[in-house]
């Protein structure tokens, strides 16, 4: 799947990377809004308490995932704008 932008003397397309980085963004940025909201998923879900309840995995989780999203969306919005024309930089 691409997406053709126009570019100044031809076109440009979204490489496979920027839809890895959204697709994983978003599922980082879910994970983390979820841990933020319902902390004691891992144990409903896996039936285990890998931190022994003191949430200490969870926080990790919530600092990973949130690492993760924002280095996704950074890849993708360099992604996105290397297929725009040159000038459309400019007009903001």
């Amino acid at each position: 799947m691409t997406f053709q932008a126009p570019q100044r003397g031809g076109s440009a397309t979204l490489r496979r990377r920027f839809w890895v980085e959204v697709a994983l963004g978003s599922l980082s940025a879910l994970l983390f809004v979820v841990t933020l909201i319902r902390h004691d998923w891992i144990e409903i879900l896996f039936d285990v308490e890998p931190d022994a309840g003191s949430g200490a995995l969870e926080w990790v989780i919530v600092a990973g995932t949130a690492l993760v999203a924002g280095l996704c969306a950074l890849g993708a919005r360099m992604e996105w704008r290397r297929t725009r024309p040159i000038g459309a930089h400019a007009s903001r």
